[in-house]
């Protein structure tokens, strides 16, 4: 499994991998992230092994990280072939984020089976880039073969996850957390990635 850089690569690949688990219990997960990343601590934190690559987003400007990214690429790309060819996995899947195109590129190279799973309607870089040669294109919505090929996609809707899922027990214990009153409706907004300040500056300015 490999995804990162934000908690909407990551928190779907360890959905898929807690519902994989449930129906495949003697399977075993390998997480493959950005050294450095959020990933490498929430998915420990969700219970699976991770383990790091060096490497990063492209930049955009002329700075010394997009002098040294080549080098960055081909050494995620080696670290990446030892890892497949110790793990032998039976499939590959990535969720997005720079972290996933040297692993699944290395995969695709080697032969074994890969997928993407693309959580947005507007598709991300790396999954467009990887999408060519993957044999499975898993879509939250409709028309996403204006991105993918239409032959490859499954709509499959985002994977959630299991603490997600089983909320209703919590939400007595959020109430007394956040110090809100029992009796008034209580409303939760939820923005990803970097649009996240962006949202909750816009809802508090407006209420």
């Amino acid at each position: 499994m490999s995804g990162g850089g934000t908690g909407g690569h990551i928190y779907p690949a360890i959905a898929i991998a807690q519902g994989l688990e449930q129906a495949y219990p003697n399977a075993s997960f390998l997480f493959i992230g950005a050294k450095g990343k959020m990933e490498m601590e929430k998915v420990p934190q969700a219970g699976y092994a991770i383990k790091g690559l060096w490497i990063s987003g492209l930049s955009r400007k002329i700075s010394f990280d997009l002098l040294i990214f080549p080098f960055k690429l081909i050494w995620s790309l080696w670290q990446s072939l030892f890892i497949l060819m110790r793990f032998r996995p039976d499939l590959v899947i990535g969720t997005g984020g720079y972290a996933s195109a040297p692993l699944l590129k290395m995969a695709q190279w080697l032969g074994f089976p890969t997928l993407i799973q693309e959580q947005n309607s507007y598709a991300g870089i790396t999954n467009k880039l990887l999408a060519g040669n993957v044999d499975k294109v898993c879509v939250a919505s409709d028309g996403m073969d204006k991105f993918f090929p239409k032959h490859k996609i499954i709509i499959t809707g985002n994977p959630v996850r299991t603490d997600i899922l089983n909320v209703d027990s919590k939400k007595a214990e959020a109430i007394r957390f956040f110090g809100f009153s029992s009796d008034k409706e209580v409303l939760l907004i939820l923005g990803g990635s970097l649009g996240a300040r962006t949202l909750n500056e816009a809802m508090i300015s407006n209420l």
